[in-house]
This record gives C-alpha cells, structure tokens and sequence, in this order.
C-alpha cells in the first residue's frame, strides 16, 4: 500500500513555523518590555471611552495609553464608515508618536455585524444565529463583521458572547446563542475563528473578545449583573464551556462578567480570573474588564483597582472623563501608587503588559496600524448582505403551519400586511444598532424591511396593501401580521413579563376577524408568551431579531427557502414556568429546545 506523507510533512512544517513565529514575537515582546517605563506598562493597561478622551486627544500621547474604545452611545459626529475610519486614523497617528511608537488597540461592540456605524451590514442578533445551529455559517458571519471592522481601521470586536441564557427575563438573552452550553460552545468557538481568521495579522482579521467571564447567563431571576447561585460543578458544566473552546479555538482576549458567583464579583475572583483560567484552561491572552465595572466592587477606587489586577485583570476599561470620579488619570495614578507601595507586584503588571504587548504584535499592527481604505468601501456590500440575508433564512422557526398556508404563491391577488413591525427597520434590528439600546424606525441606512421584502417579491400583478393595527385585510387572500418587541438592550431589557405588548395581541385578533388566513411573524430577541395568539393564527414564525435584511424573511414565506431553524430555547406556556430549560424535570413546555417545523 502506497502512504502519501506530503500531507504530514505539511502539518509537521506548519507547527514548525508557528513555534518559530510565536518564538520571535516572544523575543520582540521581552525586547520592548525591556524599554519600557512604569508609566508605559499602566498605560498600556488603560483603555480609555472615545468620550472620556475626545476633548483631550493629547493624552493619548502623554499617558501612552494602550487602548481606546467606543461603547454604545459613544461615536464621532460623522458614524459613516469614511467617519469612523478618519477617527481612528487620527487617534492611532497620536499613538504613534510616543517614544516607543506603540499602537492603540481600538475595541468596539459589533455584536451583530459593525453596528456603531451608517450602511454596515447587520445580522441576525446570536439568538438568531442559534436557532440555526450552523457553526459554519457563524464563522461566515464573523469574517464578514470582521472585514467591515476592519474598513473602519479597528482591530478588537467585544464578541462573542458565550452566556448561556438560562432565563428568559434576563435582557441580554438575545446576545446569547441558547440555553445549552452544547450549542453555546459550538457556535461560540465558530465566531472566534472567523472573526480571528487563520492568522490574526491577515487582512481582515479582528481579535474576538469572549464574554462575559463567567455564568452571566445564569443569574438568579435573570438579572442583569446579578447573582450566579450555583455550585462550581454546574458552573464548569454550564457556563464554563463556551471559554473552554473559544480558547481552544484561538481566542486572546476576554471580558470580565459584571456580575457575581455565590456573592463574589467577578472582577476581583482571583481564583477563576488567575487559578482556573490563566493557568488551568492556558489562556494566553489578555482580560478585560467591562465598562467602568471595578468601580463595583467597593467604595474606594484604590481598592477597586489593588482587587481587580490582583486578581488578575490585565487591561482596565475606563468611561469616565475629566471632572468625574474614577477617571482615567485617576486609575493611573492609583495604580502606580500601588506598585510603589508594593501593594499590587511589578511582576503582575509585567504579565498584563506582556500579554497586550503580545496580542498587538500578533495582530501585525505595529506594522499595519492604519485603516486598509480598499476595505472601508466594501461596508454593506452587495456580497456581504447576501451572506446576512442567508443568516436570516435559516434563522427562522416555523412553530405552525395549519392548513399548510405556508409558502405563499407569489401570484396571490392581494396580501395584506399589518403590525407594528412589518415597515420598521429599527424593530429588525433590536439594541445594539448604531446607539446602546437603539430605537424603532430608520435608525440605519441600507437594508430591507420585511414589508419591502414582500414586495419586492411577488409578481406585479400582485396587489400589497398595509396597515399597522391589524385592520384591512377583509377580502385579502391571506393577511401577515407582524409583531414583537421593541429595541431595547442590557439592563433596560430585564423583563417580569414576556406577554405581547396588547397593541400586537390586539392587531393579530383584528386581522383573525377578517375572515382570512393569518401568517404571524414575531420579532423578539427570546421567547414570549404566544398562546393566545398562536391559538388564532395560522401559521406562526419566531423570526427572531434579523437584522436589516429581511428579504431573508420572504425567502421563506414564499418557499424560496425552506423553513430549518430549531429553537435555541425552550418555548415557555406562561412566566410560572419561567426559568425553564432543556432538562429539567417536569419538562413541559410550549415547544420544547430543538422544536421547528419545515414544508
């Protein structure tokens, strides 16, 4: 038998190479580490908010800092992505001259595509992407958020999110893939890949940032930073796998979770932050914290900082400006105070350092730190869009389908569609699109509504007529009804009751008097309390939050495509049963995890 060994003889090189590769960045690490100065090593652990700098752009300069980042509501005047690119080429051309010429590490929250910025593409938010459960076409996701990251010159995406949402209450259930850590870590370890491509220092790669580290999804009553009540198995069982394979996966940076394990706060949890993850699971890379969150941990900012870089945190996101507390020349002075007092060792700010340093270096931005302008205008590209329309597609669970209404003819004589969502971009979309908790209407440019969809679809002799109120649809052949929830993001999303808002309930009843079929589609970013209005419909797809192209809604209700999203959660009767997981005992649910019909 003939053994083709080119194939090991690859694989052997390849290792090779790497070793070496890690080996002289290792050797350029520990050169400029050399160099450096006290004050340099605390700035590179400093990143500091777009609004907490913007009035004093020097500091960037005369506190070297390490990193900058724009948090939701944070943005220049022009968020194009021509203006978000000119901003970070102004900032990193401060940067550069520093002594040591370090570049910044730009971060941003594209959670669902590069959602701070006018015409980018957005995606299905991760509740979506779950319901899909294909890690391949998560990857495909991540390169092309990545891409579009990088045409505005940034190198470090907040994402994934790895929280497994064990409650529905809790308002960031959408940004997490599901329930089961199975699929979490899945399609966790599939974004890490694609937005980190083969080699962080190619063209398009981005640095993922998994978070929140660790049990997030798992607060009692869902509160948002609130309290993980569980032993250390079920946490390692549950909420620790995501961590696991995204670090296998490649991942170099991690957020810290505002919230807390048994009453201790994350960001000073030496034991899971240094013993577990650091030294356990071998994560090289770098943590940091979330925005302004070691402020939590006590009423005395000095202490706050001693606790969280104790306890491992390497880089410290800082909001505040000038004439505030805790700002960021505060922590820095702090800080420095601290290693003189030998209260926090120089050894430990060596680490954090190294680890930043290193990360920049594997992303080659010290040779590449500026924006590639041919990627800028590849932004909410026609390729792109198709990829997100995909998404949309198989996102989609089809929970009814009576009478097989479902796909409907595109030479139908007259549809009607109605609900407050069927013409609203905004409602699409969810938080987290261009400002934190976003709002309804024509908050982007660029996409599709579902409305817009359906038209575009049918034949021309097809009539469309529409409402918002359920009203209209006497004589139509079919009616669809288009609900759900509003944009709303962390915090502000916490929920004591996922019943539909009576606005939806009521135009869903309104078009049932027609006389005519009813397609209802919910826009939501988790599963809400449906059963009255399932009851009357006849068919009924939980679209999730898709993002701006909804042509990947009409793809499938004209049978373009069809129906092969599963539920990323299990779909509750009533808030009694709330939380409620694949699992448990007395499992009785509406439709149970993995549920989803097909034509």
């Amino acid at each position: 038998m003939k053994i083709n060994i080119l194939p090991v003889i690859i694989f052997l090189l390849a290792g090779i190479f790497s070793v070496n590769a890690q080996n002289a960045i290792d050797k350029k690490v520990d050169a400029l580490l050399s160099q450096m100065t006290l004050d340099e090593k605390i700035g590179q652990m400093t990143q500091v908010d777009y609004d907490a700098i913007k009035k004093n752009v020097d500091d960037i300069v005369k506190y070297y800092l390490g990193s900058i980042l724009c948090g939701g509501n944070s943005e220049p005047d022009d968020i194009t992505a021509k203006g978000w690119a000119n901003l970070y080429d102004s900032f990193q051309n401060l940067a550069l001259t520093t002594r040591l010429k370090i570049p910044i590490i730009w971060g941003i929250d594209a959670v669902h595509g590069h959602n701070n910025v006018d015409g980018a593409t957005i995606f299905p938010h991760n509740v979506g992407l779950g319901a899909t459960h294909n890690p391949k076409l998560v990857e495909q996701v991540a390169a092309v958020t990545a891409a579009e990251i990088k045409g505005t010159g940034m190198q470090w995406d907040f994402a994934p999110c790895v929280a497994v949402a064990r409650d529905e209450r809790w308002g960031r259930t959408y940004e997490s893939y599901g329930e089961n850590p199975d699929l979490v870590k899945m399609l966790g370890a599939a974004y890490v890949k694609g937005m980190q491509g083969k080699n962080l220092s190619d063209k398009t790669s981005v640095l993922a940032c998994v978070k929140h580290f660790a049990g997030d999804g798992g607060t009692t009553n869902g509160k948002d930073q609130g309290n993980t009540e569980i032993d250390e198995e079920t946490l390692r069982k549950i909420h620790l796998q995501g961590y696991v394979e995204a670090i296998k996966a490649g991942a170099k940076s991690i957020m810290v979770s505002y919230s807390s394990w048994n009453n201790e706060k994350l960001h000073e949890h030496k034991y899971l932050l240094t013993d577990v993850l650091k030294r356990e699971l071998g994560f090289k890379g770098f943590l940091v914290s979330d925005w302004a969150a070691i402020d939590q941990l006590g009423k005395d900012y000095k202490s706050d900082i001693e606790k969280s870089i104790n306890a491992g945190l390497d880089m410290i996101m800082i909001p505040n400006g000038y004439g505030q507390n805790n700002n960021y020349v505060d922590f820095i002075t702090k800080l420095k105070e601290l290693v003189n007092e030998n209260k926090v060792p120089l050894s430990r700010i060596d680490d954090a350092a190294r680890r930043i340093l290193k990360v920049k270096f594997e992303l080659g931005l010290f040779k590449n730190p500026m924006t590639d302008k041919q990627l800028t205008t590849q932004i909410g590209s026609k390729k792109h869009r198709e990829i997100a329309r995909d998404a949309v597609r198989q996102s989609l669970v089809l929970l009814k389908n009576d009478n097989k209404v479902l796909p409907l003819s595109k030479n139908l004589k007259r549809i009607h569609v109605t609900g407050k969502s069927a013409d609203d971009i905004g409602n699409q979309c969810g938080g987290w699109t261009i400002s934190w908790q976003s709002k309804s209407g024509n908050v982007i440019s660029g996409g599709t509504t579902i409305l817009q969809a359906i038209k575009n679809t049918v034949s021309k002799n097809t009539e469309v007529t529409t409402s918002t109120d359920g009203s209209g649809a006497e004589g139509a052949d079919v009616c669809i009804v288009v609900v759900g929830e509003t944009p709303y993001a962390e915090m502000i999303g916490d929920r004591e009751d996922l019943s539909l808002a009576k606005e939806d309930a009521e135009a869903i009843e309104k078009a049932k008097t027609s006389g005519v079929p009813v397609v209802v589609i919910l826009i939501s970013g988790r599963p809400m309390l449906i059963e009255p209005s399932l009851k009357i419909s006849d068919s009924f797809v939980a679209a999730w939050l898709p993002g701006t192209e909804g042509q990947g809604v009409a793809d499938v209700l004209f049978g373009d495509f069809k129906p092969v999203g599963k539920l990323p959660h299990s779909w509750p009767k009533n808030m009694q049963q709330i939380p409620i997981n694949i699992g448990d005992t007395n499992y009785d649910p509406l439709f149970p995890y993995g549920f989803g019909l097909t034509y």
